[in-house]
């Protein structure tokens, strides 16, 4: 039985069959369905869990190279969730691109995890290393 770490086996899973350059999506609880490309859903009431938990948690086993953001993330959003989210991209390559693009990107995804989040355009996509 795992103790540590991610303990979700649907999330392990997924996230064991990313490679180098893949990508995968940690989305808010709005983010619209893609038919093909497997959605975990962790959702369990409104803004629990967020993409910033999500994010910190599957940092400690899984080496991100690019973390990608809508830019209007930081117009939209207060400087605490905005230096949160900084915070976890620590040490890592972080683009801001508008989320018309960066919605343009899922497709290429190997998943989707989706969140409660209720924070506006705080999906990340994550690219492995």
């Amino acid at each position: 039985m795992l103790k540590t770490g991610i303990l979700n086996p649907h999330i392990n899973y997924l996230l064991s069959r990313v490679r180098h350059t893949n990508t995968l999506v940690i989305a808010d609880r709005g983010f619209p369905c893609w038919p093909g490309i497997e959605t975990i859903d962790i959702s369990l009431v409104d803004d629990l869990p967020r993409v910033a938990d999500v994010l910190c948690a599957i940092r400690c086993n899984f080496e991100i190279g690019t973390l990608i953001m809508a830019e209007e993330f930081r117009t939209s959003n207060p400087r605490k969730v905005i230096a949160r989210h900084t915070e976890l991209a620590k040490g890592t390559k972080l683009i801001f691109e508008p989320h018309v693009k960066l919605k343009q990107r899922v497709h290429q995804a190997i998943g989707i995890i989706r969140t409660g989040d209720s924070t506006p355009y705080s999906n990340v996509i994550v690219e492995s290393a």
